[in-house]
C-alpha cells in the first residue's frame, strides 16, 4: 500500500520550487501519496505546471494541504515556532501526530523543524533528547551514520548512550546494515585519549547490548570502519560542515583539473561520465536529509539548498522510517538496554 508523506512546500532556500517538483518525482518513482503544505493559493498554479511540464498532465498521487505561514530561515527558531501556529510546519507534523501520515519532510529551518517536531510530536519513552543523524559516504559504499550533528550542543554521557542506541537501530532498520558497529569519536582510539565526556562515555558504551567498538577517530567517519559513530552536537555539526565544505572543495577541484588535462572529445566524455559518478556518490542529496531519532514519528531534515532530486529521496527517507517502524525498535532497545 502507498504510504502518505507530508512535505513541507515552503522551507527550501527557493521553496516551493524544487519541493513541488521533488513531490513530483517522488509520486512518479515511489509507493507514496505526497501531502504538499503552504498557501494554497501559491502552491495550486506551480502544481499545475509542475505536472504539465514533467508528467505530461497525468494524474499523480499529490495533495495540497492549506497552511498560511511558514517559518523562513531568517526566522528565529523558538519565536517562530510559538507565534507561527498555522505554519506548514505545524500542520504537516500534526498530520503525522494525527495519522494522517507516515512522516514528515522539510528543507527548512533546522532549529524551528526541531523544536516543532519535538512539541507537536513528543519524544519516544527513554529518550532524554532526541538527536539529528546524517549518513555520510565511506570509501567502502556502505554508509556511516554520524549523530548528533546540531541538535543538541550540549550532551552528558547518557545523551550519548542513548544516541548509540538510536543511531544502531537507524542503521539496521532503514539502511540494512546487519549487527552494526558502533563507534564513539574521540581523539584517538586509546581509552586514555579524549575529554571527561568521553572517558566517561566509553564504559556505558561497552555495557551496552551493542557491536561497539570502542573510540574511533575522524578518519574512520569516511573509511567504512565504523557504521554508527556519536559524538555531541557540537562536534558532530562542525565534522558535518567541515566535510561538505571539503566535499565541495574537492568536486571543483577536480572539475578544473578535468577541463585543463583533458582535450580530445572522447576523453572528455568519459572523464564526465567518471566525474558525474564521482560527485553522486559523495552528493548529499542521494541521502536525503537527517533523521530526527527519538520523536514519535518520521521527521527528516534536509538541506535548505536542496534541490528537487533532494528532496524526493527525503520522501523515500520517511517512507522507508515510517514502513520500518524504527520508532519502536528503539523504545524496544532503549528499554533492554
Amino acid at each position: 500500500m502507498p504510504i502518505d508523506i507530508v512535505l513541507d512546500a515552503m522551507g527550501s532556500d527557493k521553496a516551493p520550487d524544487p519541493e513541488i517538483r521533488g513531490a513530483i518525482l517522488a509520486a512518479r518513482h515511489l509507493d507514496v501519496r505526497v501531502h504538499l503544505v503552504g498557501p494554497e493559493d501559491l502552491l495550486r498554479p506551480k502544481l499545475r505546471e509542475g505536472l504539465r511540464m514533467h508528467s505530461g498532465g497525468r494524474k499523480l498521487p499529490i495533495f495540497l494541504v492549506q497552511a498560511s505561514e511558514w517559518i523562513s530561515m531568517e526566522d528565529k527558531a523558538a519565536q517562530a515556532v510559538r507565534s507561527k501556529r498555522d505554519s506548514s510546519m505545524r500542520v504537516g507534523l500534526r498530520m503525522v501526530r494525527e495519522g494522517r501520515a507516515g512522516g514528515f519532510v522539510t528543507a527548512g529551518n533546522t532549529g524551528a523543524a526541531m523544536a516543532t517536531a519535538k512539541m507537536v510530536l513528543g519524544s519516544l519513552s527513554g529518550v532524554d533528547r532526541p538527536a539529528l543523524a546524517a549518513v555520510l559516504p565511506t570509501t567502502t559504499g556502505r554508509p556511516c551514520v554520524l549523530l548528533d550533528v546540531g541538535a543538541n550542543v550540549d550532551c552528558d554521557p547518557e545523551n550519548l548512550v542513548q544516541f548509540a542506541i538510536m543511531g544502531e537501530r537507524y542503521a539496521h532498520s532503514v539502511l540494512h546494515v546487519p549487527a552494526p558497529r558502533v563507534g564513539l569519536l574521540s581523539i584517538g582510539e586509546e581509552e586514555t585519549k579524549g575529554n571527561s565526556q568521553t572517558r566517561d562515555t566509553l564504559p556505558l558504551l561497552r555495557d551496552l547490548k551493542l557491536n561497539f567498538m570502542g573510540n574511533v577517530e575522524g578518519r574512520d567517519l569516511y573509511n567504512g570502519r565504523a557504521d554508527v559513530v556519536v559524538c555531541d552536537g557540537f562536534i558532530g555539526n562542525v565534522a558535518l560542515k567541515t566535510s561538505e565544505g571539503i566535499a565541495k572543495l574537492v568536486t571543483s577541484s577536480l572539475r578544473e583539473s578535468l577541463k585543463s588535462t583533458v582535450t580530445s572529445q572522447v576523453g572528455a566524455l568519459l572523464s564526465r561520465k567518471a566525474f558525474d559518478a564521482f560527485k553522486k556518490r559523495i552528493d548529499y542529496s542521494e541521502y536525503g536529509g537527517a533523521p530526527l531519532l527519538g520523536v514519535r514519528g518520521a521527521c527528516i531534515v534536509g538541506h535548505g539548498s536542496s534541490n528537487e532530486r533532494a528532496i524526493m529521496n527525503g520522501i523515500r527517507v520517511a517512507a522507508e522510517f515510517a514502513r520500518a517502524d524504527v520508532n519502536s525498535d528503539i523504545e524496544v532497545a532503549l528499554a533492554d538496554r
